[in-house]
């Protein structure tokens, strides 16, 4: 395979979707650029293979793998999503191994119907309904205290599940994330420059794994943690938000990669 000249890896929600609208229309000069130099484009989110797939599709990057679950997974180019692979399973047969007392503090998404991650996630039920379609991971709601979540966590150490807490979900996996996946996906396509776009602390790990790490702004995402003086210099930030940020800071990184400004 010839070597692509970039590749781009993509948070999707606050980054190339608007917040609000779940538009990424402001962003077609620069789909449209990428498509031109034969540039793969990999979207890379928390949501699962059933949620990205309609979505890979209307972008045309059906051609192109997809990091899925917060990177516990990959949806290959041209692949249907499919659903109880081997991970989860593995995840659903480790949580049912924890005492019972810790494992009713933990309610995960294959513990409840539709209707119960729809009013959990503020999802409409059908989004709600593809949530549920896991292959990975696990995200649920924990219910118990500091210290009991630190023995849950533990007891699925042991059986090789790994658990991250975002805030809203205690998140079960075999442990990758978006950074371990880029580097996969990178080595298919000769391992060009990286250019990596997330909105959040959650991104971070891609961001940073990244040639070309860049923050798109959004006043509805926590602030990033403090980052070492190395680490601050390399993120480039920009100052318009979602898919408008994204369309003009991808664009102004193909014209000229070696412009390490902020505020485009």
């Amino acid at each position: 395979m010839t070597k692509a000249p970039l590749i781009v890896f993509t948070d999707l929600d606050g980054t190339l979707l608007d917040h609000d609208s779940y538009s990424h229309a402001a962003a077609a000069p620069a789909l449209m650029r990428l498509r031109e130099i034969g540039a793969p484009m990999i979207l890379a989110s928390s949501k699962t293979a059933a949620e990205i797939a309609p979505l890979r599709d209307e972008l045309d990057l059906t051609a192109y793998p997809a990091i899925v679950e917060n990177g516990a997974g990959i949806l290959p180019a041209f692949a249907k999503p499919t659903v109880g692979a081997d991970d989860y399973v593995r995840i659903r047969t480790a949580l049912d191994q924890v005492v019972p007392d810790l494992r009713r503090c933990f309610t995960g998404f294959g513990d409840m119907d539709a209707q119960d991650v729809a009013r959990s996630t503020g999802l409409p039920l059908a989004q709600a309904r593809l949530a549920r379609q896991r292959s990975f991971s696990e995200p649920g709601e924990w219910a118990g205290n500091e210290q009991e979540r630190g023995i849950f966590e533990q007891a699925l150490a042991v059986m090789g599940i790994a658990a991250r807490y975002g805030g809203r979900y205690l998140t079960l996996s075999l442990g990758s994330t978006k950074a371990d996946r880029m580097d996969e996906i990178a080595d298919l396509y000769g391992n060009p420059p990286r250019i990596a776009l997330g909105d959040a602390p959650n991104d971070l790990e891609m961001l940073m794994a990244a040639d070309y790490p860049v923050l798109i702004k959004n006043p509805h995402a926590k602030p990033l943690p403090p980052l070492p003086k190395k680490q601050a210099y390399r993120l480039l930030r920009s100052t318009k938000t979602g898919p408008s940020g994204w369309n003009h800071m991808v664009l102004s990184l193909i014209s000229d990669p070696t412009n390490n400004k902020n505020g485009a």
